[in-house]
């Protein structure tokens, strides 16, 4: 058994924060105004290996680009220029 006060490992005390910088959006930086269906490159690089959208926590992105990518994206697939899902 664990004294009082002294941690367990994996409890939340005794754990350095990592302070992460804060992610930009990549549309912003490149002042992007329009995000368009055809660019498929810059696309792709927002989407996973199984064909998903990458939220924008984790790839950066602001409110307003991130809704732009995602029906971007979808009008892509609808027309085939992308993929739904992955192909095996």
């Amino acid at each position: 058994m664990f004294k009082r006060g002294q941690a367990r490992k994996g409890s939340g005390r005794g754990r350095r924060k990592r302070y992460l910088r804060k992610k930009i959006c990549r549309f912003c930086a490149d002042k992007v105004m329009q995000i368009d269906y055809k660019d498929l490159k810059r696309l792709r690089s927002l989407v996973t290996e199984r064909g998903k959208i990458i939220p924008a926590r984790i790839s950066g992105n602001c409110a307003k680009h991130q809704r732009q990518l995602t029906l971007a994206i979808k009008r892509a697939r609808s027309i085939a220029l992308m993929p739904y899902t992955v192909e095996k």
